[in-house]
C-alpha cells in the first residue's frame, strides 16, 4: 500500500461525515489524542526504502486543518483534494480536515484520510463514530478512560490451517489458475480509456450520489423478492451501466467482470471485532456474459452465487496473501484493469446519530484509485439512505462521462426496483 501511496497517491481511504452542531478545532484536537491512546497504529509511521518498509512507533501528531467554505456541497472539493494528496507516511498515517460552512455555522464536515496499510472502509466508519463520541464527552466535560487495544498478529497467523504452508500455496495457485481460466473463457471487456497518461500524472475523480429513503427501501424489498442481496444488485447495476457505455447503446453480447470486496473479520480465527483498526478485507471477481435477454435479477442472483461460493471456500483468504504481487503487476502494466467494474458495499452502518451536542447526519467513504484505470463505487447505507461515491482515474475517464455512468447506475437501480422483468436489451433502449 505504501508503494501505491508514494508513486500514485493511491489506495488511501477518505471518510466524510456531515455533523450538525457547533464543532471546534480545540475539541477535535483533544478527541484525536484520545483516539491515539486507543489505537496503537495511529502512533506509527512507515519508514525505510521501498524494499524494506516497516512500521515505527513514536510520538505522532495527527495533522489537523480547518477549512471554511460558503456552501455545504463544497465538502466535495476538499474530499477531492484529500484523495489526490499523498500521505506523508514518515510523519503520520492519518490526517484530518474540519470543513466549516460560513453561511450555516451549525453545519460541519469532518474528513479523515487514512493510510490503507492500517485501515479498511469499515474500520474508518467505526473510527468516525468513536471520534464523535470522544468529542461529545469532551464538550460535556466528562472524564474519558480508554484502554489501548492489543496489537493484532499478522493476518497470516489468523488464517485457517488450509491457508498455511504448502497447503496455502496450493490453494493460492489453484485460485489464480481458476481466475485466469475464467478470464480466458469470458474475455471481459473494459471501459475504453479516453486518455492515457503515466501513473504519476493520473488523478482520482469523484462523483457523489444518494438514494432517498424511499428508493433505498424499494431496492431492499426488490432484492428480497428476487432472492438476492443489495450488494449483488449494486454489482448488476454497475455492469449494466458499464456495458451500455462499452457497446455504445448497441445490442450485443458482452463479457464483463465485477470486483467486490469482502469483509473477512468474522471468518478469521479468532474473529476480529469492528473496533480494531486494521485491513481485514478480501476480494472476489465474478465473470458474466451479458446478452440481450439477460435479466437484471438473474444477473444479480448469479453475482450472489459466485460471491457465496468464494466465501464458502478457502478462496476468500487468497487476496490478502497476494496483494503485493497484484499491486506490482498493475504498476508494471498500467494499461491493465482488474475488472470491468468494482463495488465495495459495507452495508447498513449501525452507528449512533446522536452525540449529545452533535448530530451525525450523513457519512460515506471513498478510496483513491489514481493508479488503477477502472471504475468503482463505495457504498453504505446510513439512517435508511444509501450513499454512493463513484471513483475513477482521470483522465482515463473524464468527469463528464463518470457523471453519466453514475446517473445510469442510479437509473438502473430505480428501474429494476420497479420492474421485475427488466433485461439488458430493453434497458439499453430506454
Amino acid at each position: 500500500m505504501e508503494i501505491l501511496n508514494r508513486r500514485a497517491t493511491t489506495y488511501n481511504i477518505v471518510t466524510i461525515c456531515r455533523i450538525n452542531g457547533i464543532f471546534s478545532e480545540e475539541i477535535l484536537r483533544q478527541a484525536l489524542e484520545v483516539l491515539q491512546s486507543h489505537h496503537p497504529r495511529l502512533n506509527c509511521r512507515i519508514v525505510g526504502k521501498l524494499s524494506s518498509l516497516h512500521f515505527e512507533t513514536g510520538v505522532i501528531n495527527i495533522p489537523l486543518r480547518v477549512v471554511e467554505k460558503y456552501e455545504p456541497q463544497q465538502w466535495q472539493e476538499v474530499a477531492l483534494e484529500e484523495l489526490n494528496q499523498k500521505i506523508e507516511s514518515h510523519t503520520s498515517l492519518m490526517r484530518v480536515v474540519l470543513v466549516q460552512v460560513k453561511n450555516q455555522s451549525n453545519i460541519n464536515y469532518l474528513i479523515t484520510t487514512i493510510h490503507h496499510a492500517i485501515a479498511d472502509g469499515l474500520s474508518c466508519i467505526q473510527l468516525h463514530s468513536e471520534l464523535l463520541r470522544y468529542c461529545e464527552k469532551i464538550a460535556s466535560f466528562e472524564q474519558i478512560e480508554v484502554a489501548t487495544l492489543p496489537a493484532l498478529p499478522p493476518i497470516g497467523n489468523l488464517l485457517p490451517a488450509s491457508m498455511q504452508g504448502w497447503r496455502g500455496a496450493v490453494n493460492i495457485f489453484l485460485t489464480v489458475c481458476r481466475q485466469l481460466l475464467k478470464k480466458i473463457w469470458y474475455r471481459p471487456k473494459n471501459l475504453k480509456f479516453e486518455q492515457v497518461v503515466p501513473i504519476e500524472a493520473s488523478r482520482t475523480g469523484l462523483v457523489h450520489r444518494t438514494l432517498s429513503v424511499e428508493q433505498t427501501k424499494q431496492l431492499v424489498n426488490a432484492c428480497r423478492q428476487n432472492q438476492t442481496t443489495v450488494y449483488a444488485a449494486l454489482c448488476a447495476a454497475m455492469l449494466f451501466a458499464a456495458a451500455r457505455k462499452i457497446t455504445g447503446g448497441k445490442k450485443a453480447n458482452l463479457g464483463v467482470s465485477c470486483w467486490s470486496t469482502i469483509n473477512i473479520r468474522n471468518h478469521l480465527q479468532p474473529e476480529i471485532s469492528n473496533e480494531h483498526l486494521s485491513v481485514l478485507v478480501s476480494g472476489d471477481i465474478s465473470c458474466h456474459t451479458l446478452r440481450i435477454n439477460t435479466s437484471f435479477w438473474d444477473l444479480a442472483r448469479d453475482r450472489r452465487q459466485q460471491m457465496e461460493a468464494t466465501i464458502a471456500g478457502d478462496r476468500i483468504f487468497c487476496l490478502p496473501l497476494i496483494t503485493k504481487i497484484l499491486i506490482e503487476f498493475l504498476l508494471a502494466f498500467p494499461h491493465q484493469t482488474v475488472s470491468t467494474v468494482g463495488v465495495t458495499n459495507i452495508g447498513v452502518v449501525n452507528i449512533p446519530s446522536n452525540y449529545g451536542l452533535f448530530e451525525l447526519e450523513e457519512i460515506s467513504f471513498v478510496t483513491s484509485i489514481a493508479a488503477f484505470k477502472g471504475w468503482r463505487v463505495a457504498v453504505l447505507t446510513y439512517e435508511s439512505k444509501m450513499f454512493l461515491n463513484f471513483m475513477f482515474s482521470e483522465p482515463a475517464i473524464s468527469q463528464k462521462n463518470a457523471e453519466i455512468l453514475a446517473d445510469n447506475v442510479l437509473t438502473c437501480i430505480v428501474d429494476a426496483s420497479n420492474n421485475q422483468q427488466l433485461n439488458f436489451g430493453n434497458w439499453l433502449i430506454k
